[in-house]
């Protein structure tokens, strides 16, 4: 089958917005692992916390769709930054098999909690008209959601860059994801680390959730479950623990997942996830450490 040079292009844009997103998310867990050692699979579900909460605020109390982003990133920041206290804090001294259960149990009590507040239904997630539109460039025409998940991705790993190589959090969160033990007998407050940690990466989940949200044009409670799962494979992809491996592997999947199911006979394209977890394998398999990962530990 022969595709147009348009259609090629409309797929590699659908490839860079998606892989985009799960880069976000993907950053959010390498950013908690690389300090704790912790794979927290609630993560994936403050994506759709986010998108209920700015749609529930656009709907219900009216607010301008930008106030309502920026709202919802905050509410879903506390709402990280609670999980970590409650549920993660107190089991820190603890093997690392027991937070990975709780983090499961974190998030199934989450889903639970929206389906009986929330509705199991899904519901729509309305755009602003100057987000909902088409651009046109010659003879290719793609969403303009696309195009702000694009950039507004780029910014916030410029941002990122800087704040962890620049700032002295950021730098007390590189010294404690070096070497944890010796970042405690230099003084770094570890509890302020791990808190900025599941801040920044909350926000980036929420923003990554409204991106989604706004891409597919609706929300539902489980709409975080598959994405977090496939994120995790993109960390693990890249090296996870490394920030530039998380969203290098996020665009892998993304692309991949798109070309998948863009140039491959129809009938195949039912089994793009199964095709995500294959690559998993098939990297692990190659390289355990993934694509920037390090082979030694030293944290100890």
């Amino acid at each position: 089958m022969v595709y147009s040079a348009e259609y090629i292009i409309q797929q590699l844009i659908n490839g860079f917005g998606l892989g985009s997103v799960y880069a976000l998310i993907a950053i959010g867990y390498t950013l908690v692992y690389g300090i704790l050692r912790l794979i927290n699979f609630a993560h994936g579900d403050l994506l759709m916390i986010s998108s209920y909460t700015a749609a529930g605020l656009v709907a219900h109390w009216l607010l301008p769709f930008p106030i309502a982003v920026v709202l919802s990133l905050a509410f879903v920041a506390l709402i990280g930054l609670s999980i970590e206290r409650l549920a993660y804090r107190p089991l820190r001294s603890k093997p690392e098999e027991t937070t990975l259960v709780t983090s499961f149990a974190v998030s199934i009590l989450i889903q639970n909690l929206a389906m009986m507040i929330l509705s199991p239904q899904p519901k729509a997630f309305t755009l602003p008209s100057y987000l909902n539109s088409m651009v046109q460039v010659g003879s290719v025409a793609f969403p303009m959601m696309n195009i702000v998940i694009i950039v507004t991705t780029i910014v916030l790993l410029i941002g990122l860059t800087f704040f962890i190589k620049k700032t002295k959090i950021g730098i007390a969160m590189r010294a404690c994801a070096e070497n944890m033990n010796a970042s405690i007998l230099m003084g770094v407050n570890t509890n302020s680390v791990v808190r900025t940690a599941f801040i920044v990466g909350s926000a980036l989940a929420a923003i990554a959730g409204i991106m989604m949200a706004g891409r597919y044009g609706r929300i539902e409670p489980y709409m975080g479950f598959v994405p977090g799962l496939k994120a995790f494979v993109a960390a693990v992809i890249g090296g996870i623990g490394s920030i530039p491996g998380a969203a290098v592997g996020g665009l892998i999947l993304g692309f991949s997942e798109i070309l998948f199911v863009g140039f491959l006979p129809p009938e195949l394209s039912a089994y793009k996830d199964a095709f995500v977890f294959l690559a998993l394998i098939v990297v692990l398999l190659i390289k355990p450490t993934g694509l920037f990962g390090r082979s030694e530990d030293r944290r100890v």
